[in-house]
């Protein structure tokens, strides 16, 4: 059997320029970089204004497991299978992190015969973006100790600074460090902390930005800390805008690649959905849509965190209304999901199956809150039975869902056409009235409370004393009118990952609050999670390697 890499590398790619033409795009609209990849260019996004949108579709998932769910992949097969039918479709997707491409995740471009491809490009360093958004964040976090070290005209509370440096890779020794140890001209001696790129406040306003002058006051509006009367000290305060647009001004141009039948993909932005809000570019999916007649994009994660977040922070900020949801699982995460041990579940087992389908059950719960259609789909596995299958089928039928099977990983555009003819179904027959779970003005606390209830099933919400004593600050401040965005694991619906199914009878622990002000959003952390993680025992970088002729191997 072949492994997603090998099948990427013998794809046939066609030239970008001939992707894009099925787009009305000229070569003259595109700046290439290389054979296969480009951006679209501020005139060419100009010129998409007046055209009329297409339909929007999010593909979504339950929470993952180590059997695996495939979400992009069947995000990829479905774009496919669209083409396959002689629709005008288009992806819109995240960009890879460094950080799971050699931690454990491996890369992010689909798999088997459902990606997106170059997938090593797209997967190591792609056209820059990631590093832009790194150095535009780290010349911000230099420009704030530089003020310090230089008389302190702000009168920046060093007890106070909120804003972190950042790297595109897992590395657990950078979240809590102390900078400006040595002589006097090394700068003043505090705490500093590192997060990962994904998790950079640069990277959520990047995603969230219309264009350049959005951008640039969206940076401006940045914390990076408080001064010793409390007040905010921000990015437009240190004159760092500028500095940090110039660094960007290629980063906001959406990317666009291919899968391996040529349809097109505009691949843009990354932030996580455990740690961010996990969606890609609202710019290059606004783009998308006046492109095709259908889009397809995808939130990461589970539901929980992944559409929640799409919903109540992208559609909310960018007046997005999502035509049709489309929520995957597999059979052998229901039954793990149901306490089958990884090793056992390749057998069928019913009873398992129907223990561990209260997951699913609980995600169909949350979508149909938004008042969005539901197609769920089961991205088939061989050790899949038919009796497992008409379980599930009928299962998701009885609660309003229309259901298909999904066969893209092994047949590409092809085994994606039962589940993009039930898509188009859902798009002609199914009206979509979507709403927002919350409203702006609903009190901060009410709002994680909101979530917590309502999407992850808690009794309620715990705080500590600081987590408290922030939000009521904020609220002060004047911030109490923004949406939430709560990290969480994503391996269970509450903060605790080893609760599968559907827990019951907890409560969400939020240890930690501040604001995003240049994106528009408060992040409120909870239970264990880290915004910066750490290499594992195993780390996926041991198995990646280049041969002598360059080519890339071990890469997912």
């Amino acid at each position: 059997m072949k492994t997603d890499i090998e099948i990427a590398q013998e794809a046939e790619l066609f030239h970008i320029k001939d992707v894009a033409k099925a787009y009305d795009i000229t070569e003259d609209d595109l700046e290439l970089y290389g054979k296969y990849k480009a951006k679209l260019s501020n005139e060419f996004l100009s010129q998409l204004k007046d055209r009329p949108d297409g339909k929007l579709v999010l593909v979504t998932a339950i929470n993952p497991t180590p059997a695996g769910e495939g979400k992009t992949t069947t995000s990829v097969g479905l774009g496919e299978a669209f083409g396959y039918l002689g629709k005008k479709a288009l992806l819109a997707l995240r960009e890879p992190s460094l950080g799971p491409c050699f931690g454990i995740k491996g890369g992010a471009a689909g798999g088997g015969y459902a990606q997106v491809v170059p997938m090593e490009d797209l997967n190591l360093h792609f056209t820059g973006d990631f590093h832009a958004i790194t150095s535009a964040n780290n010349l911000l976090a230099a420009l704030l100790d530089n003020h310090i070290q230089q008389g302190n005209e702000l009168n920046i509370d060093t007890r106070q600074i909120t804003w972190k440096r950042c790297l595109d890779m897992n590395d657990r020794v950078l979240r809590n460090i102390v900078v400006g140890l040595g002589a006097k001209a090394d700068g003043v001696v505090r705490e500093d902390h590192f997060v990962i790129t994904v998790a950079s406040e640069i990277m959520a306003i990047l995603c969230l930005a219309e264009d350049m002058d959005d951008l640039k006051a969206r940076l401006s509006r940045i914390i990076v800390a408080y001064d010793y009367e409390g007040k905010p000290v921000t990015a437009g305060q240190l004159q760092a805008v500028g500095a940090m647009a110039a660094l960007l001004k290629d980063a906001i141009k959406p990317n666009m690649i291919q899968t391996l039948t040529h349809t097109g993909a505009l691949v843009h932005g990354g932030p996580f959905a455990n740690i961010a809000h996990g969606c890609n570019s609202v710019r290059a999916t606004k783009a998308a849509l006046k492109m095709a007649d259908i889009v397809v994009t995808e939130a990461g994660f589970g539901a929980d965190l992944g559409a929640e977040k799409f919903f109540d922070i992208k559609c909310r900020m960018a007046g997005l209304k999502p035509d049709a949801v489309v929520l995957v699982a597999t059979v052998r995460a229901l039954k793990y999901n149901g306490g089958v041990p990884k090793a056992e579940l390749s057998k069928e087992n019913l009873e398992a199956l129907k223990k561990g389908i209260c997951n699913l059950e609980k995600h169909i719960e949350n979508l149909q809150k938004y008042n969005v259609p539901i197609v769920v789909t089961l991205n088939s596995f061989v050790t899949d039975t038919e009796a497992e299958y008409e379980f599930i089928r009928n299962f998701c039928e009885e609660r309003g869902c229309e259901f298909a099977l999904s066969e893209v990983w092994e047949k590409g555009a092809e085994g994606g056409v039962a589940l993009a003819n039930k898509v188009l179904e859902t798009l002609e027959n199914k009206e979509s009235h979507f709403t927002p779970l919350y409203p702006d003005e609903m009190p901060l606390t009410d709002k994680i409370a909101t979530i917590a209830k309502e999407i992850y099933g808690a009794d309620g919400v715990t705080y500590s004393p600081a987590a408290k004593r922030t939000l009521q600050n904020l609220t002060d401040l004047g911030f109490g009118n923004l949406p939430v965005c709560i990290a969480k694991t994503q391996y269970s619906l509450s903060d605790d990952q080893t609760k599968l199914g559907r827990p019951t009878d907890f409560n969400i622990n939020v240890r930690d609050v501040y604001v995003n002000a240049g994106a528009g959003f408060v992040v409120v952390i909870t239970g264990a999670i880290m915004t910066m993680p750490g290499l594992g025992k195993t780390p996926a970088a041991y198995g990646i390697d280049v041969t002598s002729d360059g080519k890339i191997t071990g890469l997912f």
